[in-house]
């Protein structure tokens, strides 16, 4: 999420009012639910009204009604560029705009995808079921979210985006070691002490790697190509065998759930 915020607050900063003159699609692969021409027709000629987030999702709103949602998956990037600046490769759909320059959708492995949809973007099936959002998740909400939970291991559970939105693999792990849990706990042996200070982690680890631009641990860049410098400060992500910072102990990775985990086994209990 503090990724897709930070492309999110640069985006809007710098084409909310503008005119999308014209589209080139040079890959029509990321176009999930039409064809190039409608996209083109639909979009072209438009003006950007505003630009939200969803989780991971990045919204941007037309002039007329239809938004896009973007989605970058692991390697999808978001560019702003001088138009005589060279179009690399990987790049699959260009936004020429009324002051001149242009948003490109870059994508090394193609999974990311942009959708226009029509009416409430919220009601579109990929935001539907989506949890409330992590910056936004007050402390009884979360008390009571957990306590609907029977079982379940609280890692992957925090990565659950129907059950809280925008937390990802990195800052999952962060929020863990700040709160003193493992991450292969049971969400019904975490006391409310526990649960108060995992709380209070979503909230600053989001909030300070928002206001350090993201982490750029792979293809990660934000809308000017700079990479986010959270990642000076991470404490376990990626730090396997590396001194715990509190105690000395080396970092472990595990795999839960089909993805890393990285956790201190002496501060996180």
């Amino acid at each position: 999420m503090p990724e897709v915020e930070t492309i999110k607050l640069q985006i809007k900063e710098e084409i909310k009012g503008k005119k999308i003159e014209s589209v080139k699609v040079i890959l029509d692969k990321p176009l999930k639910n039409t064809t190039t021409e409608e996209f083109k027709q639909r979009v072209e000629g438009t003006f950007v009204k505003d630009v939200k987030r969803r989780a991971k999702i990045l919204i941007i709103e037309l002039s007329t009604g239809d938004s896009l949602l973007i989605h970058l998956k692991l390697t999808g990037r978001l560019l702003y560029l001088k138009p005589e600046e060279p179009i690399e490769k990987h790049t699959h759909l260009v936004f020429n705009l009324s002051d001149g320059k242009q948003l490109r959708f870059w994508d090394l492995r193609q999974f990311g995808y942009v959708k226009i949809v029509s009416g409430k973007p919220e009601e579109a099936p990929e935001l539907r079921e989506l949890g409330p959002e992590a910056l936004e998740l007050g402390l009884d909400e979360f008390r009571r979210l957990l306590a609907g939970k029977r079982s379940g291991k609280i890692k992957p559970l925090l990565m659950n985006q129907n059950f809280i939105a925008g937390i990802g693999n990195i800052y999952s792990d962060e929020m863990l070691f700040y709160a003193g849990i493992q991450p292969t706990r049971d969400v019904t042996t975490l006391t409310d002490g526990e649960i108060v200070k995992l709380h209070e982690g979503i909230k600053k680890i989001l909030s300070a790697a928002v206001r350090y631009k993201g982490s750029s641990v792979d293809d990660y860049v934000d809308l000017y190509g700079e990479q986010g410098d959270f990642v000076m400060y991470h404490k376990v992500y990626r730090r396997t065998g590396k001194p715990c910072e509190k105690c000395g102990t080396p970092i472990k990775r595990i795999k839960l759930a089909g993805r890393s985990a990285h956790f201190c086994p002496k501060c996180q209990v």
